[in-house]
Formats: C-alpha cells, sequence, structure tokens
C-alpha cells in the first residue's frame, strides 16, 4: 500500500507538470485551431532562463527560496514575451493561409528555438542547484521531498489562477468569445489579434514554470528537454479534449499517472509506451476526448 501510495504522489506530481504544458496547448487550438508544436520549446526556454536567473540570484546571497520565486515570474515574463514575437513572426503572417503552411511554420520554429537554445546554451546539460531539493518528510513508508510539495502546491495556484482568468476576468471573457466565433467577437469590439497574442503568451508562461520545476525535480536541463514531454503534453490535450482547460488538466494528470505507474509495476523502459497507448485508446472509443471538445466543429 505504501508503495502504491508512493508512486501515486509521483505521478501527481509528474501529471502537474504536464498539465501546465498541455494548458498552452489546447489554449492556442482553442482559440485560432492551431497545434502550436513549437509549445514545447518554451517548456525548455523555460528551464533554462530558471538556472540562470536562480545562479544569478544565489550569487547575490538571496535565500533559495526567494531565488526560486523571482526566477520563476522572471522566466514566465520572458518566455510569454518570446511566445508573443513568434506568434507575430511566425503564425500572424498566415492567419489566412492553409492550415498545412501554419503547422509547416510550427515546426520550423520548433527546430530554430531548439537550435537557438543549443548555440546559446550549449549542448551539455546545465545543473540546477540542490538548495531546494535536499529533504522532505516521511509518512510510514511513503517519503514526500520538499520539492514535490512545493510542485503540487506551484501547479495548484497556477491552474486555479488559470481558471479564475478565463472565467471570472473581462480578457477571459474575450478570449472565450474569439474562440467560440472570431467574426462576431471583432464586431463587438474584441481585437482578436490582442487575444491571440496574450493567450499565446499565458500558455508559454505556464510552460515556463512547469520548466523550471523539471529542472529542480531532475536536477538539470537541456537544450533537447523540450520534445518528450511537449509531445505528452499535446497527448495529454488530447486526451483531456482539446480545446477543454479542463479537460487538458484531467489528460495531464492521467498521462502523468499512467507513465510512473507503468514505470513502477511493468518496466521503465515501456512508460512512453503505455501512455501512448492510453491515448490511442480513448481516441478509439471517444474520438473528441474524455471531456469532449470546447470548440464549435461547424467553423472552417
Amino acid at each position: 500500500m505504501d508503495y502504491f501510495l508512493q508512486q501515486l504522489i509521483n505521478g501527481v506530481t509528474l501529471g502537474g507538470i504536464y498539465a501546465l504544458i498541455a494548458l498552452g496547448y489546447t489554449m492556442v487550438y482553442g482559440i485560432i485551431q492551431l497545434i502550436n508544436f513549437a509549445h514545447g520549446e518554451f517548456f525548455a526556454a523555460g528551464g533554462y532562463i530558471g538556472v540562470i536567473f536562480i545562479t544569478w540570484l544565489s550569487a547575490q546571497g538571496l535565500h533559495p527560496y526567494v531565488c526560486l520565486g523571482l526566477s520563476l515570474l522572471l522566466s514566465m515574463l520572458y518566455c510569454a514575451l518570446l511566445a508573443m514575437a513568434v506568434e507575430k513572426v511566425a503564425y500572424k503572417p498566415l492567419r489566412y493561409a492553409s492550415r498545412l503552411s501554419v503547422l509547416l511554420s510550427a515546426l520550423g520554429m520548433s527546430i530554430f528555438l531548439q537550435n537557438g537554445l543549443m548555440l546559446t546554451q550549449g549542448v551539455y546539460d546545465k545543473p540546477y542547484p540542490t538548495d531546494l531539493t535536499q529533504g522532505g518528510f516521511a509518512m510510514g513508508g511513503v517519503v514526500v521531498s520538499y520539492m514535490q510539495i512545493i510542485i503540487l502546491v506551484l501547479t495548484t495556484v497556477l491552474l486555479i489562477g488559470l481558471n479564475a482568468m478565463v472565467f471570472k476576468t473581462r480578457i477571459g471573457k474575450a478570449m472565450r468569445a474569439t474562440a467560440q466565433d472570431k467574426v462576431m467577437s471583432g464586431l463587438v469590439g474584441i481585437n482578436s489579434s490582442t487575444v491571440i497574442s496574450f493567450t499565446f503568451a499565458i500558455g508559454a508562461a505556464l510552460a515556463a514554470a512547469a520548466g523550471i520545476m523539471v529542472g529542480f525535480y531532475y536536477g538539470s536541463v537541456n537544450y533537447t528537454m523540450g520534445f518528450v514531454p511537449g509531445i505528452k503534453a499535446f497527448a495529454a490535450a488530447v486526451l483531456g479534449g482539446i480545446g477543454n482547460i479542463t479537460g487538458a488538466m484531467v489528460g495531464g494528470l492521467i498521462i502523468g499517472m499512467v507513465e510512473i505507474f507503468a514505470a513502477g509495476y511493468l518496466s521503465s523502459e515501456y512508460k512512453d509506451v503505455f501512455a501512448f497507448i492510453i491515448l490511442i485508446a480513448v481516441l478509439y472509443f471517444m474520438p473528441t476526448g474524455i471531456m469532449g471538445e470546447n470548440v464549435d466543429d461547424t467553423r472552417v
């Protein structure tokens, strides 16, 4: 029983990270029906920017938790601005082009950003400081590290904050209106370009937060780290129902727990396989995902 609870905690921790990344995919798709395959690189960039700021702030003699908070905010801001720039350069000029053209642009931007990280940060892993990863507490045979607690708390706060923004604020109402009908939302005074840029920024900021958490959790970051988690997060978004925010959260948790339980009870070599088997099974029986699709299928 203790082993099961330990794996459950590990699965929820990893699933929360996948959920944060998946939200970027599902929000962008909900607004402009685009699968942003460059999204995983915002996750990687967030991890790198995080370790740069943490290293610099630590050198100033600040407390480790202060360093974490400031680096988290600065990394989220950096990736939000980067995403807005990418949207302006790679996606906005193709707003009315074919979906294939936009898809190729997204893949090209992913390669460009990944190679940019390699050229500027090097090919070797960058280690994260271990101040926050040390220690924890035990409940019977279950051990919970302080870093797991931090990840769970930050993930919960960010997810609650996102829901509050989308459903309780004017910009959230504008996002939902634009996702429902861009033409009509424009007629009532909503600037769709601003809403789209803001959506990219929010999604990238959440991915950046996930990048820092992964850096602390696993101890290092590298320039290719955005690819596999990005694909899994995309699978989580599709699993939950692409375009549905709640679905992305649920899908991320499911993918994370399936991966951890498969590694713990079966084989760590096939943990990725089982995650995608679950995805394929759900799509076979429920093509719109677990939570359904939060978009109007009649739109062109």
